[in-house]
């Protein structure tokens, strides 16, 4: 097991849980995606945990946080990152985020980079290139479908829900091959996370937001930049994210590192967990690279 502290708080007008590992000066602050919780990072952690104090929130509406029927806006979700970072007594935290969690870490980058000090994202496209504006991308499109269908009341929450949220089963395939990185137990973490009461619904709520009301103006001001030293990391065989979504990158990002994993999936840091490790070591100890472009083969 983790040797991690579990911690209830009000944050932003809800309760959330998050785990605390660590003593380090530094806070790096993991954020999941859907459909996860925490411990999708239960492989950074513990090596994360030797240097920094690391944060990992089950965002609001997750497994054991507070699920309401408000908050889902990207606006009220980045408050809710930036009371964590309070209250877990720092000014400022190293934001990792992967997929919804990485979509929600480049708006504090933008609009508050005071309270960030590094970003790291997974596959997750800056906000300016998703969707793509600049073309017609048809093949994105049609990896995107389930947004659209979530934005269906009650229907989607049902099928997902059937043979024992057999779509977990479908979702997760890819890791299922390396029982040491993906196991049974922790499909079986997944699926009790999004059996609890209103999970479903909650997560499925953050699709339905960003659609039907947006940003807000958050980001209006900005050019869209980020200023940090930032750190994408991509695995080439994601199913919903293609590859395209990096291309203009560098136009919105000062300080950009990309690296692309090659045959791995969307849950690269649960499919390549030391590779990521390594990655996210070498990039907290030093920021001070130019841009670079780099490939891994996979395994």
């Amino acid at each position: 097991m983790i040797a991690v502290e579990h911690h209830y708080a009000e944050i932003n007008g809800s309760r959330m849980h998050y785990v605390r590992a660590g003593r380090g000066e530094r806070l790096v602050l993991l954020l999941h995606g859907f459909p996860e919780f925490w411990w999708s990072w239960r492989h950074q952690i513990g090596p994360l945990s030797e240097q920094y104090t690391v944060v990992a929130p089950d965002l609001r509406g997750y497994n054991e946080s507070a699920k309401p029927n408000w908050g889902y806006e990207p606006d009220v979700l980045v408050q809710d990152i930036v009371s964590l970072i309070d209250t877990v007594g720092f000014e400022r935290a190293v934001v990792v985020g992967h997929d919804w969690g990485g979509a929600l870490a480049w708006l504090p980058a933008i609009a508050r980079p005071w309270r960030v000090e590094q970003l790291v994202v997974l596959n997750a496209p800056h906000p300016a290139l998703f969707p793509p504006r600049d073309r017609i991308n048809l093949r994105q499109l049609l990896r995107s479908w389930y947004i659209f269908w979530f934005l269906i009341p009650w229907l989607p929450e049902q099928m997902l829900r059937a043979q024992n949220f057999h779509s977990l089963d479908i979702t997760f395939k890819p890791l299922m091959r390396d029982p040491a990185r993906f196991s049974e137990d922790d499909l079986a973490q997944f699926k009790q996370a999004m059996a609890r009461p209103g999970a479903l619904t909650a997560a499925l709520n953050y699709y339905r937001a960003l659609v039907l009301v947006g940003l807000r103006g958050m980001l209006r001001g900005t050019g869209m930049r980020v200023t940090l030293p930032t750190l994408l990391i991509w695995g080439e065989a994601d199913a919903y994210l293609g590859t395209e979504l990096l291309d203009g990158t560098d136009r919105f990002v000062d300080d950009l590192r990309i690296h692309r994993i090659a045959n791995c999936s969307h849950w690269v840091q649960q499919q390549r967990p030391d590779l990521v490790n390594r990655l996210l070591l070498e990039f907290l100890a030093d920021a001070a690279t130019p841009l670079e472009h780099d490939r891994d083969a996979g395994q």
